[in-house]
């Protein structure tokens, strides 16, 4: 048997040609280029008229915690053994009750934890967090500034 040697036309090829795959990414980057106002715009739609009166806004039950760590229901101070019970009350009342937990930044995560699984345990099923948007000039604060 002879031996083969490889010479420079048998050299395997270690180039990868990408020519074909830039064309399609160009043409792909043009197709989603015009298609994109398309998606951004909204479809018209006529909708049927209808004699139903409006939905009720939900009622909503603010609980809130202190920096000190004490309750307040509605504004109102209550102490922490009673929350169960007035959130039953609340319930018997208006059962599609939302109850909006508002905390201080500063109480501990294991307090408003407890809060919350106090509201659970009272059937409360609807909870929202009442959160403060920052406010504008605290934003414009936090902007590193330049030194010319």
């Amino acid at each position: 048997m002879a031996s083969r040697t490889l010479s420079n036309n048998d050299a395997p090829m270690a180039e990868i040609n990408v020519t074909p795959l830039v064309d399609v990414m160009l043409v792909l980057l043009v197709i989603f280029i015009v298609m994109a106002p398309l998606f951004a715009q909204a479809l018209r739609v006529d909708l049927p008229q209808t004699q139903a009166p409006p939905l009720a806004e939900p009622k909503v039950l603010d609980v809130e915690i202190t920096r000190e760590g004490d309750l307040r229901v509605d504004h109102h101070a209550i102490a922490a053994q009673a929350l169960p019970e007035t959130i039953r009350n609340a319930l018997t009342v208006t059962p599609e009750l939302v109850v909006r937990l508002g905390a201080d930044q500063a109480v501990p995560y294991g307090r408003v934890a407890q809060v919350i699984a106090d509201l659970q345990q009272a059937g409360a099923g609807k909870l929202a967090f009442a959160t403060e948007a920052p406010a504008r000039a605290s934003v414009a604060q936090e902007k590193p500034s330049r030194a010319d």
